[in-house]
C-alpha cells in the first residue's frame, strides 16, 4: 500500500506568519501542499478579522492549492489547560461552530474541514459537526468523515499544539513518520507556527517530509472531503 502524507501548520497568527510563509515556501518547492489550521480568535488579544495581512495570505495559499481548516473559535472562553472542544456537548459545540463559521465566511475563508484545538474533539463535537455544515474532522487518532461515519486511521505527529517541542521529540517524530510510511500508513505531521523560529522543529518537519516522500514514495494530500484515503493531491 502506498503511504500518504498530510502536513499541517497550526497556531497561525500575525506574530508567527513570517516563519510560516518561509516554511510553506520550502514545502511548495517540494510540491507538498499544506493544511493551514486557522482560528478566528486566539486569546484575548488576537482577532483574525483585524489582521488583513494574514487573511490575504490564507486566501492566497488556498488559491495555490493549500487547504484552510477551522481550528477552533475562541480559546479565551475556555477553562485553562482544557482544549476548547475537548469536553463540550453538542449544543454548545453547535453554537461555537456556527459563530466560527460565520466569521470565517465573512473573511472569505469558509471551510468544511475542522481540526479541534490540540486535536481533541469530544463526542458532542463530532455529533454537532454535520449540522453545522462540516464534513471532515481531523482529530488526534484519525481523520473522520462525519457525513459518512467513516474514519481514516492515522495518529497525528505534532510539534507543539499539545505536544512537546524538545529536540528529542523532534528526532522521534522523524523516526515515527518513517516507520508509518514504511508500513503504508497515513502520515500526519503538524508543527505549531510559533515553534518555527527554532531550528530543531523546522528541520524535523522537513526531514520527515523528505524521508516519507523520498525514501517511501508517499502520496501527498490535504485535509479535505472526500477523505484523504480516496482523494490525494500532488
Amino acid at each position: 500500500m502506498t503511504p500518504r502524507l498530510i502536513v499541517s501548520l497550526s497556531g497561525l497568527r500575525d506574530s508567527s506568519l513570517d516563519n510560516a510563509v518561509d516554511l510553506v515556501g520550502e514545502l511548495e518547492r517540494r510540491s507538498v501542499p499544506v493544511s493551514l489550521l486557522v482560528a478566528p480568535r486566539r486569546g484575548h488579544e488576537y482577532r483574525l478579522a483585524t489582521d488583513e495581512g494574514s487573511q490575504e495570505w490564507f486566501r492566497h495559499r488556498r488559491r495555490r492549492g493549500d487547504a484552510i481548516v477551522l481550528a477552533g473559535y475562541d480559546e479565551a472562553a475556555t477553562r485553562p489547560r482544557r482544549p476548547e472542544f475537548a469536553s463540550i456537548g453538542p449544543a454548545e459545540a453547535a453554537v461555537r461552530l456556527a459563530a466560527a463559521d460565520r466569521l470565517m465566511g465573512d473573511m472569505g475563508l469558509r471551510t468544511r474541514v475542522f481540526a479541534p484545538p490540540r486535536w481533541n474533539a469530544s463526542p458532542g463535537c463530532l455529533t454537532a459537526l454535520p449540522g453545522a455544515g462540516f464534513r471532515v474532522c481531523a482529530s488526534l487518532a484519525g481523520v473522520h468523515d462525519v457525513v459518512r461515519g467513516t474514519t481514516e486511521r492515522g495518529r497525528v505527529l505534532s510539534i507543539g499544539e499539545g505536544f512537546v517541542a524538545d529536540a528529542w521529540w523532534c528526532r522521534a517524530l522523524v523516526t515515527a513518520a518513517g516507520r508509518t510510511a514504511a508500513a503504508g500508513g497515513l502520515v500526519r505531521i503538524n508543527v505549531s507556527a510559533k515553534q518555527l523560529s527554532r531550528r530543531a522543529p523546522r528541520s524535523a518537519l522537513l526531514d520527515a517530509v523528505d524521508r516519507v516522500t523520498g525514501e517511501h514514495g508517499a502520496d501527498v494530500a490535504r485535509y479535505e472531503w472526500p477523505p484523504v484515503a480516496l482523494v490525494g493531491a500532488a
